[in-house]
This record gives structure tokens, C-alpha cells and sequence, in this order.
């Protein structure tokens, strides 16, 4: 996979981007996990979200935030981090001019990044959240929420516990115009650390979703 340099707000970002052959081929930006914790583009989620998106046709491209491995800035608390996504979005639309499908998954920290990219970016199609941080994060803004998408997390979660997900989800679900769908992985923790009870369940369940999403070819 191409590691690539790309341009963000606060010097060069650092990403793995993953092509396909089709110029029209739907396109998807993966978020990582808070840097504060050791969250990089190579956490486990992550990684597999990428190849997830890359099996079922996707351009991806997933990609170190300010400050990580190779990217260049400081942390941000979350607010120069969005701005990296934003540059992320626009290289990959650059690269992909054909694209009619755009996507967001983000992981934990990164599930709350990339749901604030969506209330900017009116092109994004869906989002995948992986154990957003409700907890820990403020979620209102999704005021409304601008398209469908999937939240999922472990029941297990200690981190991003379950029943502030499930707040999440209902406060979500009483807007109209969109589907919010919601799956819990029984038994996972938030990192979704068993392969076969947990990491792959969920990315079977990421998957399937996506791909009904595509073929109804509905916001």
C-alpha cells in the first residue's frame, strides 16, 4: 500500500492510501484513535476498517493526525485534528474526481472526528462510528445530523460505555430524513481485542451495512 505526503493545515501529513482500479470507485477517509492515548493510523480497528472499506470497492485512505509519526504539527484537543480530516477529504477528492460515494469511519476519538466532518461536508454520504466517546465528548452538534450512517461498539466497552452510546443513538434516531443503525458486538471491549469473537463480527457488520447502503444508493 502507498505511503503517501500530503498537505494539512499545519505542515505535511502522513497517510497509507489504498486505490482501486475503477475512476468511479466510491472513495472512504479512516480516522485513528486520540494520539494523547497512542492512537496512530496502525491501530488494529483501524488498519482493519481500511481493508474493510478496500475489500467492498473503496479508494481509502487512512492517515496519521497532526503531531503523529510522520505528520507534522502538535496536538490540538480535537480542533486542528477536524481540519486535518478536512485536508485529508480533499486530497483523496482530488486524487478521485470521479467519485460519487464518499465515506467517514473514524474509531473512538476518531468516531468524533469524523461526525464533526460530516456537519461540514455536505458531500459525505455515510459514516461508520466505531465506539464514539459519548462519554467523554460532546455530541450535540449533530444538530442535525446531515446523512445515515452505523454506530458500533462492544458491550464490553469500559472506555466508551454502552448505555452513553445508546443516548447517543436515540437522541440521533428522533431526527428525520436520515437512519441511524446501531449494532452491539457482544462481549467486545473498546479496542475489540479478541480477532474472531469480536474485531471480526464487527467488520463483518461494518461491511454488510456499507454494502446494502450502496446498492439502495441513498443518502
Amino acid at each position: 500500500m502507498p505511503e503517501v505526503i500530503f498537505p494539512g493545515p499545519e505542515g505535511r501529513l502522513e497517510g497509507r492510501y489504498h486505490p482501486q482500479a475503477m475512476p468511479d470507485a466510491p472513495i472512504a477517509i479512516i480516522l485513528h484513535p486520540d494520539p494523547k492515548f497512542g492512537g496512530t493510523m496502525n491501530n488494529r480497528v483501524v488498519y482493519n476498517l481500511h481493508y474493510a472499506f478496500h475489500k467492498i470497492g473503496f479508494t481509502v485512505l487512512r492517515f496519521n493526525f497532526r503531531g503523529v509519526g510522520r505528520s507534522q504539527g502538535e496536538y490540538d484537543e480535537g480542533i486542528g485534528e477536524l481540519s486535518d480530516a478536512a485536508s485529508a477529504l480533499d486530497y483523496l477528492q482530488a486524487m478521485n474526481p470521479n467519485s460519487k460515494h464518499c465515506w467517514v469511519a473514524g474509531f473512538s476519538f476518531g468516531a468524533w472526528i469524523g461526525m464533526q466532518l460530516l456537519m461540514r461536508r455536505p458531500e459525505i454520504t455515510g459514516f461508520v462510528s466505531v465506539a464514539p466517546p459519548a462519554n467523554m465528548y460532546d455530541f450535540s452538534f449533530l444538530a442535525p445530523c446531515p446523512s445515515s450512517g452505523l454506530i458500533i461498539n462492544g458491550s464490553a466497552d469500559r472506555i466508551a460505555p454502552p448505555k452513553d452510546t445508546s443516548t447517543l443513538v436515540s437522541k440521533l434516531r428522533e431526527q428525520k430524513g436520515i437512519t441511524i443503525s446501531h449494532e452491539e458486538i457482544e462481549g467486545a471491549d473498546h479496542f475489540f481485542k479478541d480477532d474472531e469473537a469480536h474485531m471480526k463480527p464487527m467488520i463483518d457488520s461494518v461491511q454488510g451495512y456499507v454494502r446494502r447502503r450502496l446498492t439502495e444508493g441513498s443518502r
